[in-house]
């Protein structure tokens, strides 16, 4: 058989295989012998096509091209996808129909490709290959239905290599689900259909916007209540005693000023008569002791024991003074007028403050203390705060 016609078929012809052979024949009479110019081959009892299915998936079975650890992973938002069919038919519409209902988002090149008859393979291997150079996320191989010679261009090994060879993930979509072929076993990913090789490409944008809406309802709960226990929060801290009754905040700081204050004239006095009596016991010493040099000796101790009186005096009435000092800013910075001082007032009815809007009704007389003085108003209406705003 001639290379011409040997291309024509279909299986590998193998030791042992029973085939039907039309061609010539021809005697060479010197010897007697018979040879035989096959023009066609094709199996005896079985197909040549179900035959060469089943070689060449074998082949590529045992070189692990079917196998899962092969199969390349999917984005979940591709970008770009590349479509690899015929540039009319069902096939292209439905692809492409289906993957701008979905996902608009993603930009779809097709790669118009013969799927059938002489030329759909290699056909079919430069479109992978050209899609190959550039940097799309996923590759729909696919076309429709038809018969097993119209589908026959997927069963041809090089189209199954080039599916293995591509770093672009793939899903195959050749003809209907009853159909299989080569390259469905190579790919990444076999969809039933042209359409939903689409589905499986991206998802749904309906289905994103409805997840979206949910987080958001969420956020929002998640928010609200928040709010609404800050506010809860915020009610008792402004209900409670200190801020009711701001003046139990510097009490005790006043009480502390007014000991230190005792304590500190207390003490004051205390060492005054201490130095009175250290000085009167000194002025008898010295009538008692006459002579010049003890004379002058006492008035320098003296003057000595003078200076270090005022100078503890001193020291004691300064620590006293910074303490005092610092208490009184303390209790300064507690003050309400200076709450009030930052443009804050304090509303009072009949000498009581007024918390609540529930205190007061139209009409009422009001007096209103400032930082510098009071002012006396009348409710004219009452407008409460709406909790339920955020």
């Amino acid at each position: 058989m001639f290379a011409a016609n040997a291309r024509s078929v279909k299986f590998k012809p193998e030791s042992g295989m029973t085939v039907l052979i039309r061609g010539d024949v021809t005697v060479y009479e010197a010897s007697g012998q018979y040879q035989l110019y096959a023009q066609s081959m094709q199996s005896d009892g079985i197909g040549d096509y179900y035959l060469a299915f089943e070689q060449l998936k074998e082949k590529l079975g045992k070189e692990g091209l079917f196998s899962a650890a092969h199969k390349k992973s999917f984005p979940r938002f591709p970008r770009k996808i590349a479509v690899v069919t015929a540039q009319t038919g069902a096939a292209v519409r439905d692809i492409i129909i289906t993957l701008n209902r979905r996902y608009p988002l993603a930009k779809v090149v097709l790669y118009p490709t013969l799927v059938q008859g002489t030329g759909a393979a290699p056909s079919i291997v430069k479109s992978i290959q050209a899609a190959n150079q550039l940097d799309y996320d996923v590759m729909i191989v696919g076309r429709g239905g038809g018969s097993i010679e119209d589908l026959w261009a997927f069963n041809e090994e090089s189209v199954a290599r080039a599916i293995f060879g591509s770093r672009i993930p793939i899903i195959s979509a050749i003809g209907h689900e009853t159909d299989t072929t080569i390259a469905d076993f190579v790919s990444d990913l076999r969809a039933a259909t042209p359409t939903a090789a689409a589905e499986l490409a991206v998802p749904s944008k309906t289905e994103l916007l409805d997840r979206v809406m949910n987080y958001r309802s969420g956020m929002y709960r998640t928010i609200a209540n928040t709010i609404s226990k800050d506010k809860a929060a915020l009610n008792r801290l402004t209900s409670s005693l200190p801020l009711a009754y701001p003046d139990r905040l510097y009490r005790p700081f006043i009480e502390r000023v007014e000991r230190a204050t005792d304590a500190l004239q207390r003490e004051t006095f205390q060492q005054l008569n201490r130095s009175k009596e250290r000085y009167a016991n000194l002025d008898g010493q010295l009538h008692n002791r006459m002579p010049l040099k003890r004379i002058k000796q006492s008035e320098v101790d003296i003057e000595n024991l003078s200076r270090r009186l005022e100078q503890g005096m001193g020291r004691s009435l300064r620590n006293s003074s910074q303490q005092l000092v610092s208490a009184v800013r303390t209790l300064d910075a507690l003050s309400p007028l200076k709450i009030m001082d930052r443009g804050y007032s304090i509303p009072y009815k009949g000498g009581e403050v007024v918390k609540s809007i529930s205190q007061v009704e139209a009409g009422d007389q009001i007096a209103i203390s400032m930082t510098d003085g009071t002012v006396n108003a009348k409710v004219e209406s009452t407008i409460p705060t709406n909790k339920g705003d955020s």
